[in-house]
């Protein structure tokens, strides 16, 4: 599917959300993390103290709190770091935390759903259950990394490590590194800006578990404007394995608004389009 490589990318634009509060002295979930770590661990209090400061310059509470948020804009995927498309425009819709759909084309008439572990194409010709290997496991896996799911979900969980990896450049921007690791040893590298404290790049590695390759995917945080009280970054730059796999340019972005379970029901969704 020609809009595909798109799909799954807008499938992982989640804006950067958080898993603590702002510094104003209360417990958040940040500091729940923290309590599972030694609190001998230099590092680890060093690495706290950082994505504290980036979740209030996120927007602290209101990052914490929104529920859904939809975004519109145009996309751009790649192949072998060139591009290989004019742009697709994308309605995208997504229900925190497993609930997200992508409209495509100016038509709107490309759809893709993802709910929970399952994920479908919705067009003309009905509804189309995605490749499991090729199409639904990749944005399962950039689900799991997304930002808001380890920032808000990771830090929560028994066993999680954190580790400040020094200052460095990232981005073209001057960075201070953060990698958190949950207690299944799967791990999140952050690289957030030393003078506004967002942030500007998010890594992670995996093994596929067929050709055993290692493989690194990459996300660019660019252009952040205060919408609703979070900072959102509205251009976003995906990068696998060293080359550029896609680009993401939003035009608007709304947090909160009404969302009915229907938007995300494959069948719901493909009966309107009749």
């Amino acid at each position: 599917m020609k809009y595909a490589a798109a799909t799954f990318f807008f499938s992982t634009l989640l804006l950067t959300t958080a898993s603590a509060k702002e510094h104003s002295g209360t417990t958040g979930t940040s500091d729940q993390a923290a309590a599972s770590i030694p609190v001998d661990q230099g590092s680890a209090q060093k690495a706290k103290a950082i994505l504290d400061q980036a979740i209030h310059a996120l927007g602290g509470d209101a990052y914490l709190n929104w529920k859904g948020v939809k975004q519109e804009g145009r996309a751009y995927s790649f192949h072998n770091g060139e591009p290989n498309s004019m742009g697709t425009l994308f309605w995208r819709f997504k229900k925190f935390p497993d609930k997200e759909r992508v409209e495509l084309t100016k038509k709107r008439d490309v759809i893709q759903v993802f709910n929970g572990d399952k994920g479908y194409e919705i067009t003309y010709k009905g509804v189309r259950n995605l490749d499991q290997k090729d199409e639904l496991e990749p944005v399962l896996r950039r689900r799991h990394y997304s930002l808001e799911v380890v920032l808000r979900e990771w830090l929560n969980q028994p066993g999680v490590a954190l580790f400040y990896e020094g200052q460095t450049v990232a981005a073209q921007k001057e960075t201070d590194q953060v990698t958190i690791m949950n207690a299944k040893n799967e791990a999140l590298t952050l690289n957030f800006e030393i003078n506004t404290h967002l942030p500007v790049k998010k890594s992670f590695v995996w093994r596929d578990p067929t050709d055993k390759q290692r493989n690194v995917e990459e996300e660019i945080y660019d252009n952040y404007r205060l919408t609703e009280g979070i900072m959102t970054p509205y251009d976003v730059t995906r990068i696998f394995n060293g080359d550029m796999a896609a680009q993401s340019f939003l035009t608007s972005t709304t947090y909160n608004q009404p969302m009915e379970d229907s938007l995300f029901d494959p069948q719901a969704v493909a009966a309107k389009k009749r």
